[in-house]
């Protein structure tokens, strides 16, 4: 999952970020309106966490435009406001969740997933790939019901290629969607993150790898 973080409130902003980081969760950060409007036209984000009253374009703005020039990404709203004529307010606008200041991170991790999942509503909740198990929600990987340990971005790079059902994920992708906005475009960190995981996944090899285009997994289901 890739997530942007619309906040003016640095400390917050970073601490959100770190907090994600810790999930799995690849986070750029945008202190204005203006600034996440920038990010969504270069970007391909699956949530936008974004603070209603925010410095630049305002957070009502940046919700309209997301809903209706980026209507796959979702929203959930930030604000301090406790009344529920802002809460519909945000709704109205095309949020899909609402969060009150102070909030607990826990809660925006849940509805962070939560959220990210919609769009595959047809998909499993655990994912499958031959012997392979991964839970999302648990955060657990399992080879023929063996718990294996994987380090944060290691469980992420897995999960993108199980979701992508079979499909080619190039590096580039994972990239943009493990790593953030700051990540070096010719690193190697993908192509050394895909190394150790598989020597932790083990043989038979469950990553094909595709010359020129990127990796998939062998048996996806």
């Amino acid at each position: 999952m890739r997530v942007l973080v619309v906040e003016d409130e640095v400390d917050l902003a970073e601490a959100i970020k770190t907090g994600l980081g810790y999930e799995a969760i690849a986070a750029d950060l945008a202190l204005t309106g203006d600034e996440a409007l920038a990010g969504l036209r270069v970007n391909d984000y699956d949530v936008v966490v974004l603070d209603r009253d925010i410095p630049g374009t305002h957070g009502d703005e940046v919700c309209r435009v997301i809903t209706r020039d980026h209507p796959s990404i979702r929203v959930i709203m930030l604000t301090a406001a406790t009344r529920l004529t802002d809460k519909v307010g945000g709704f109205e606008l095309g949020a899909d969740d609402y969060l009150t200041k102070p909030f607990a991170f826990a809660e925006l991790v849940v509805r962070l997933r939560a959220l990210a999942r919609r769009p595959e509503a047809t998909a499993p909740p655990v994912l499958q790939a031959g012997d392979l198990r991964l839970d999302p929600y648990r955060r657990e990987v399992y080879r023929n019901d063996r718990y294996l340990r994987l380090t944060r971005k290691q469980f992420a790079v897995l999960e993108v290629l199980m979701r992508a059902g079979g499909g080619v994920v190039s590096a580039e992708q994972l990239l943009e969607k493990v790593w953030d906005e700051n990540a070096d475009p010719f690193t190697t960190a993908p192509r050394v993150t895909m190394s150790t995981l598989r020597k932790v996944l083990g043989q038979p090899d469950p990553i094909e790898t595709v010359p020129g285009a990127g990796y998939r997994m062998r048996d996806a289901s």
